[in-house]
């Protein structure tokens, strides 16, 4: 069992503290779509993980281990669960990483809700804080559109511009369907209310697709329809701390490591209603000199879409206790 370093819900967990950071790996945190039925159920015998979830599960009154260990897969896949226990997820498998003195990498970024893992990482922002506040966030997507009427769809084979054009037919006579993720070269999700975004599917069926269809997501994320919600979620910024981070953590809105306070808040208001500009994060994470790249959360979008983007990027899970083990050995002797 892993010792709880630091974890009681008294107790402020400072996750990067002095340690050396490790200039060739960067830590990747995954957001809505990386959730499934016991995805946590490796862990459930460390205690710092654990700790997390108890902390987690107070500050939002609700069992949060129940909820990732038996699900049911409906609940899972409701915005305003998915968001706040992908989170828990992803820091506590940081948490348990630092407990096992593994060594820190030189850059965090976070695949949509992921960047707030990313940010507690980096110090920016706090465990305590950021847990209601991303329960208040996805509240507000879910409610941004009425109840069935927004949507995703993901669409495979396609270039960008081609993506752009299905977009831009399928709105023509009104209507949302816009980019949304930039997740590979030819993996592109659209998102806006569901009838455009249906019209975007068949249009970019006909350009030629590999496959385009809906996902299941309950909040049309990352498009113009969550615009005046992100208004109003700037305004819930302001409660909390920000503070600069102590480790660069690359945005997804416009790939900048803008590590002020007022940037960050403005980056992730924009997030919302911005696409996710995956392709180009990774891009900028190599230019930093990652050779190596942790996905620190549940399962394995994340390894597959960097595979993609670049094969000269070694992906490394750490999905159990002894893969989070090994990995840090790795690092530790320096094997490049």
């Amino acid at each position: 069992m892993l010792a709880s370093h630091g974890a009681e819900r008294s107790l402020p967990f400072k996750l990067i503290g002095k340690r050396n950071l490790v200039l060739s790996v960067a830590f990747l945190f995954p957001g809505q779509g990386s959730q499934s039925v016991g995805m946590m159920d490796a862990f459930s015998d460390v205690r710092v993980v654990k700790d997390t979830f108890s902390e987690a599960s107070d500050l939002l009154n609700q069992d949060m281990w129940k909820l990732a260990s038996e699900g049911p897969e409906e609940l899972l896949s409701q915005t305003v669960n998915t968001q706040p226990l992908m989170l828990v997820s992803d820091v506590a498998m940081f948490r348990a990483w630092v407990s096992l003195q593994g060594p820190t990498p030189n850059v965090f970024l976070g695949h949509s809700l992921g960047e707030y893992a990313a940010l507690i990482a980096a110090d920016a922002i706090s465990f305590s804080e950021t847990v209601p506040l991303v329960r208040a966030r996805a509240n507000l997507m879910q409610n941004a559109v009425p109840q069935g009427t927004g949507a995703m769809a993901a669409v495979l084979g396609l270039n960008d511009d081609d993506i752009a054009k299905a977009c831009s037919v399928a709105m023509a006579t009104g209507g949302v369907a816009e980019p949304a993720n930039f997740n590979a070269p030819g993996q592109v999700v659209i998102a806006g209310d569901k009838v455009t975004v249906e019209k975007a599917v068949e249009e970019a069926k006909g350009l030629g697709a590999k496959r385009a269809m809906l996902l299941a997501m309950s909040a049309p994320s990352h498009c113009s329809l969550i615009k005046e919600a992100a208004e109003e979620y700037g305004s819930l910024l302001e409660s909390i701390t920000i503070n600069p981070t102590t480790v660069p953590v690359i945005h997804n809105e416009d790939v900048s490591r803008a590590s002020s306070p007022s940037h960050i808040k403005e980056r992730l208001v924009r997030q919302l209603y911005r696409p996710v500009r995956w392709v180009e994060c990774i891009q900028a994470t190599i230019e930093l000199g990652a050779t190596r790249a942790i996905e620190c959360g549940p399962g394995k979008v994340l390894s597959g879409l960097t595979k993609r983007i670049d094969k000269s990027v070694e992906m490394i899970s750490i999905a159990t206790v002894e893969a989070m083990q090994a990995a840090i050995k790795l690092i530790r002797e320096g094997k490049e």
